[in-house]
C-alpha cells in the first residue's frame, strides 16, 4: 500500500474525520536530504475532525504522529500538518 494511503487510513481510524488531505510533495524536494527516487518521503497533511478542539497545537501534533505509529514515521522524512478542529 503506498505510504499515502497508509497515512490517510490511520488518521480515518484515529479521528472522527471532518476533512483530510493528505499529498506526496516528495518530488518538489528532488536533490534535498531525505529525497528518495519513487517519491513517499515528503507529505502535506490537512486534516479536519472535532477531537482536536481545545487541544494546544502540541498536543494535535502528538496526536496524529500517535496515530500513524513509530514504524510509519519512520519511513517519512518530511510530513506538514495543518491541523484543524
Amino acid at each position: 500500500m503506498p505510504v499515502r494511503d497508509e497515512i490517510e487510513a490511520a488518521l480515518r481510524s484515529a479521528f472522527a474525520v471532518e476533512q483530510l488531505s493528505v499529498e506526496d510533495v516528495s518530488e518538489s524536494h528532488r536533490g534535498h536530504a531525505g529525497f528518495r527516487e519513487g517519491g513517499e518521503t515528503h507529505f502535506d497533511v490537512m486534516i479536519a475532525a472535532p477531537d482536536f478542539a481545545g487541544k494546544s497545537r502540541l498536543a494535535k501534533h502528538r496526536a496524529v504522529h500517535s496515530a500513524l505509529g513509530a514504524e510509519l514515521i519512520s519511513r517519512i522524512h518530511a510530513l506538514s500538518l495543518d491541523i484543524r478542529p
